[in-house]
Order: C-alpha cells, then sequence, then structure tokens
C-alpha cells in the first residue's frame, strides 16, 4: 500500500516567505493597481509583473515570460497572490492551471505532481531570483 503524501509545511512556508522578500525587492511600489514592471533579460526575453490588484492585506500580481520567438502557448505564466500581514507569496494559478491542491493522489487525470503546489512556488522562487540577478527593470503604467 502506498503512503500518503502529506506536505512539508516548513519548507513551503520558507519558500513562501523567501518568494515574498524577493517580491518586495523586485517591486518597489506594490500598492498601486494598473501599474507593470517589466524585466528585460536581452533583445528577445523580458518578463512583466503586473499588479493586478491591491488592498491593505493583500495584493495579487501576475507574471509572465515576454519571448518573442516563442508562441504565446508556451510562455510561463503565473497569478501570485502576496499577504502582507503575514508575509508570504503563494502562486494562486500557473499555466492557466487555477486551485492547485496542497496534494495530489498520483497518478491522477491531469497528471500533476504529488506536490505540484510546492513545485510552482518553488519555480516562482527561481523566477524572482533570476530577475534580482538581471535587474534591469522599466516600469510601466497600464
Amino acid at each position: 500500500m502506498k503512503k500518503k503524501y502529506v506536505p512539508h509545511l516548513p519548507s513551503i512556508l520558507a519558500t513562501c516567505e523567501n518568494n515574498y522578500a524577493c517580491t518586495l525587492k523586485l517591486l518597489p511600489d506594490c500598492d498601486s493597481e494598473n501599474l507593470s514592471y517589466e524585466f528585460k533579460i536581452n533583445e528577445d526575453l523580458k518578463y512583466k509583473i503586473q499588479i493586478l490588484d491591491s488592498t491593505r492585506y493583500t495584493s495579487t500580481l501576475m507574471m509572465s515570460q515576454l519571448a518573442s520567438n516563442t508562441p504565446s502557448f508556451l510562455r510561463p505564466s503565473m497569478e501570485i497572490r502576496l499577504y502582507h500581514d503575514a508575509k508570504v507569496a503563494e502562486v494562486l494559478s500557473c499555466q492557466r492551471i487555477s486551485k492547485l491542491q496542497a496534494s495530489y493522489d498520483y497518478p491522477n487525470v491531469n497528471m500533476h505532481l504529488r506536490n505540484e503546489k510546492q513545485m510552482v512556488n518553488v519555480f516562482l522562487a527561481e523566477w524572482l531570483h533570476f530577475c534580482l540577478e538581471q535587474q534591469r527593470m522599466k516600469i510601466t503604467t497600464s
């Protein structure tokens, strides 16, 4: 009999706290709605973070890759919620998959990993660190 996967909460929380801190380093103003930031990597690759909404305790962002030589359906994107009171950032949806569960039975119909939610938060961490390393930012208003 297979043992049920149980998420390791301390590591998930550490990743979400790290993502929150990195996001705040990248976004000088995450309280203004309809503001977007672009991080240019080279002529063909940019990352865009757009602030979708902002309230006292939360902000919702959309982070996406803009690659001129890649079809739009292959470009990664994710919706992120910042919880300012808890100081964590959580991925709400990734690659048009929303309502990610904390764990999945495996195998499953959609072939999600057992720890899919944790993995998309780790992917966000890698994106944020990459943008911090590049740090050539352009601010635009929508």
